[in-house]
């Protein structure tokens, strides 16, 4: 089924419901790992999914169709999990739960290299400037394309190439500066 489709439907009073299934059966996985790297929490991450497919669905008359609707929802998730993290940090009653990078799939295996390659890519991506650190993740994990992200992010795709590039670089670097201690 299409965005065109997809949206069409929830735009119908009949088809609402059909509709608004699609969507979430379509985007829900890939929504859910944007959010769950910027909160690092599953309880949270669900409660966040659950915010941004309402805030999608009563918002849905102001989709353009400029872009994917995926960018669109991407925005509304990142949007939803940082006002979610700034919240947290500002009550600072409890700690984040520190976790280990979770790689878009979910599939992980449990080896112990493996967890330790994850925490050291983790603590790789974590000693990025936000700025880098945000389109690292969008393109790597995400995949998602310069136009979209400039899009998202408000850059032109020359910056986004060299903020990709500097973060590939740093991250590349730090793995291996790590492996040789």
């Amino acid at each position: 089924m299409t965005d065109t489709e997809i949206v069409e439907m929830i735009m119908d009073d009949r088809q609402q419901n059909k509709g608004l299934r699609h969507l979430m059966s379509t985007y829900s996985e890939r929504l859910y790992w944007v959010i769950r790297r910027i909160v690092e929490s599953h309880d949270d991450t669900d409660d966040i999914l659950q915010n941004t497919f309402i805030k999608a669905f009563r918002n849905i008359h102001r989709f353009e169709s400029r872009s994917s609707l995926f960018t669109w929802l991407y925005r509304i998730a990142t949007n939803e999990a940082l006002t979610f993290r700034k919240m947290m940090l500002r009550k600072a009653t409890q700690p984040m739960p520190e976790s280990g990078m979770v790689l878009a799939g979910g599939a992980v295996s449990h080896s112990d290299n493996e967890e330790q390659m994850l925490e050291k890519l983790d603590a790789a991506l974590k000693s990025l400037p936000e700025r880098q650190r945000q389109v690292f993740e969008m393109r790597y994990y995400d995949e998602l394309s310069y136009a979209d992200i400039g899009q998202l992010l408000g850059l032109s795709e020359g910056a986004l190439k060299a903020s990709y590039h500097h973060a590939a670089k740093k991250v590349e670097n730090y793995l291996v500066n790590m492996s040789a201690h």
